[in-house]
C-alpha cells in the first residue's frame, strides 16, 4: 500500500503565489482559446463567427501579454528546486522531459499568439484588442502569405495542447500514482 499523499506543509516548497495565479490563469485562458479557435473554425460566417472570432484574438494577446509577464517572473524568481527525494529516484528521461516540455510551452506560449497575430496581419483584418487598443500590424496584408501562416498556427496551437495534456498527466501520475506531494506546490489554496 501506498503512503498518504503529503499535504503542502510537508513537502518541498511551493511556487509563488504570483506564479501559481500566473500558471492557472494562463492554463483557462489557453483552453478556452484553443475550444473557441476550434469551434470558430467550422462555423459559417456570420455575425456570431466574427464575434468569436475577436473574442480569440484577445485571448491570443492577453496569452502573449501573460506569458511575457510569466517569464520574467520566472526569470527574476527562481522556481523550487524539486525536491530531492524526487529528483533523486526520477529516471533521467523523465528529468528531461520535465524540462523539455516546460521549455517548449513557453516557447509555443509565445510562437501560437504571434502566429495568430500574423497571419490576421497577413489577411487584413487588424486586432483592436478588448474593442479599444488598435494594435500594429506584424506584417503587411498578403493573402498567400496568410495562407502559409494559418496551418502553422493550428500546428503550434496542437502542439501547445499536446504538450499540456503531457503536462496534466505528469501531475496527475504525481499525485495519483508516485502519491509525492508534487502537485501541491502549484495548486491553489494548499498551504502557504
Amino acid at each position: 500500500m501506498k503512503p498518504a499523499i503529503p499535504s503542502a506543509s510537508s513537502s518541498a516548497a511551493r511556487y509563488t503565489l504570483t506564479a501559481i495565479v500566473l500558471h492557472w490563469v494562463l492554463a483557462v485562458a489557453i483552453l478556452t482559446a484553443f475550444c473557441v479557435g476550434l469551434y470558430v473554425d467550422d462555423m459559417p460566417f456570420s455575425p456570431t463567427k466574427l464575434k468569436l472570432i475577436n473574442w480569440h484574438k484577445w485571448a491570443g494577446v492577453t496569452i502573449l501579454a501573460l506569458s511575457l509577464l510569466r517569464l520574467l517572473w520566472r526569470l527574476t524568481h527562481r522556481p523550487p528546486a524539486l525536491p530531492a527525494k524526487i529528483e533523486s529516484t526520477m529516471p533521467g528521461w523523465q528529468r528531461a522531459a520535465y524540462h523539455g516540455t516546460h521549455h517548449l510551452m513557453y516557447l509555443l506560449f509565445f510562437a501560437v499568439p504571434l502566429l495568430g497575430w500574423a497571419y490576421s496581419s497577413a489577411k487584413g483584418f487588424p486586432i483592436v484588442w478588448f474593442g479599444v487598443l488598435p494594435l500594429p500590424d506584424l506584417v503587411a496584408p498578403d493573402p498567400a502569405l496568410a495562407e502559409a501562416i494559418k496551418p502553422l498556427h493550428a500546428l503550434a496551437a496542437w502542439a501547445l495542447i499536446g504538450l499540456v495534456g503531457l503536462h496534466v498527466g505528469a501531475a496527475l501520475k504525481h499525485q495519483f500514482i508516485d502519491r509525492d506531494g508534487l502537485l501541491a506546490r502549484m495548486r491553489p489554496g494548499a498551504g502557504a
